[in-house]
């Protein structure tokens, strides 16, 4: 594997994962201890399995498995009993659904997500907030990228880091330079991708954001983190990857089933719209 510093290459990425690589969204639906949870945990297995199954008949080349049932969020660190819903949920589906797959414990919970990273055997976790402090729906959230390195080393070392840039629903608690901010997150805070968002779930991001950061940051992975489309594919050639979530739902509703019709077609647009 080829890394750069410690982190991944664009090529490596490629290798890794695959060429224009899709991720899909499993948006869990509630799960124990959450204000929404139905009191079943085995419902929740079942609708992961449907949107896995989806996924994977729509040719995804992989999963993404995140507690999104769970609002509102926890800022940071979630109780056990989350970890222990998602680990179980997580180990399911993929024993059945035998793709690449990473976690995100949301709001921002990297020490869980490397917990449940290790026992399941995920390839990455995504970061919310890894540098730097933003200002989000959940308060100030603080990027603590010293102890989620030092935990990944302990725990699971081949895990990849996905860390968002400048996440979405947050904004910066000052004005910075978005490009600095990008090369901090990648040569100090360690970021093996940079994921680069719209203002909100669903909402795609600035096409002109990523090509200047390619500009920037010429070696490193950067994944669309939402609104990609099929109509909106070309637009983006020079991401390496994204994780779609809204767009591949029955009808583009965030909270129905996914769709493999459409996880098909935004596959098949992105693949075929840009790369190196």
């Amino acid at each position: 594997m080829q890394y750069n510093c410690g982190v991944l290459t664009r090529s490596a990425f490629a290798s890794r994962f695959a060429f224009r690589t899709v991720f899909g969204m499993v948006h869990l639906h509630p799960l124990p201890g959450a204000p929404l949870y139905a009191g079943k945990i085995d419902a929740v297995l079942e609708a992961a399995l449907v949107d896995a199954r989806a996924l994977r008949a729509g040719g995804v080349d992989g999963i993404v498995f995140e507690n999104f049932g769970d609002r509102p969020f926890f800022a940071t660190r979630v109780p056990a009993a989350t970890i222990a819903a998602m680990a179980r949920v997580i180990a399911e589906v993929v024993g059945e659904v035998r793709l690449p797959f990473g976690v995100n414990v949301l709001r921002n919970d990297p020490q869980g997500a490397l917990a449940i990273a290790a026992a399941t055997g995920a390839a990455f976790v995504r970061i919310n907030v890894h540098t730097g402090a933003m200002l989000t729906d959940q308060g100030i959230i603080e990027g603590d990228a010293s102890s989620t390195l030092r935990t990944r080393a302990a725990l699971a070392p081949d895990v990849a880091i996905f860390a968002d840039h400048l996440v979405k629903h947050a904004v910066p608690l000052a004005p910075l330079d978005p490009v600095q901010a990008a090369k901090d997150l990648r040569l100090r805070g360690l970021a093996d991708a940079l994921v680069i968002s719209g203002i909100e779930t669903g909402s795609a991001p600035d096409a002109s954001q990523l090509a200047t950061l390619r500009a920037a940051l010429p070696d490193a992975p950067l994944l669309l983190g939402s609104g990609l489309t099929p109509e909106n594919a070309a637009q983006f050639a020079a991401a390496d990857g994204a994780i779609v979530g809204t767009s591949v739902k029955e009808g583009g509703d965030v909270d129905r089933p996914v769709d493999a019709a459409r996880v098909a077609a935004v596959v098949a647009a992105f693949k075929a719209s840009g790369g190196r």
